[in-house]
Parts: C-alpha cells; structure tokens; sequence
C-alpha cells in the first residue's frame, strides 16, 4: 500500500507521463496492488487480465481521468 501512496502524491504531470502507452504498465500495476490491498477479487482479476491483456485505449481512459480527477479510475 505504500506504493500506492507514493504514486498517489506525484505530480500531476508525472502522473500523466506515466500514462503514456508503453509507460502506463505502472498503472496496472498499481491497480492491482490497489485491489490486493483491498481484498477486492474482482479487482484482482480484473488487474491480472488487465496486465495480460493490455487493452490499447486504457492509456487515454488514465489520461482523461487524471486530468480530471487527479488519478486513475479504479473499483475500489
């Protein structure tokens, strides 16, 4: 959870760097610790499938959702 705490304080602009495509693994990443932390095992697989799958526009869905909330959408 302390990683997520980490990711959660970096600037706006870090975050959104990270987001990029090839760069937003980190977010996924983070998802899933997010969920395990939780106990969510929706969370959990969604993650893992996530991380398989690697859907092509999560990438601008991390954008938008951090410039307009300030972090990534998730279940939790």
């Amino acid at each position: 959870m302390e990683l997520c705490n980490a990711i959660d304080n970096l600037p706006l602009w870090l975050k959104v760097i990270l987001a990029l495509p090839g760069i937003d693994i980190v977010w996924v990443v983070y998802r899933l610790i997010k969920s395990i932390a939780k106990k969510n095992v929706l969370g959990i697989v969604l993650a893992v499938v996530l991380i398989i799958v690697g859907i092509p526009f999560l990438w601008l869905v991390d954008i938008l959702f951090i410039a307009l909330k300030g972090n990534v959408w998730w279940l939790d």
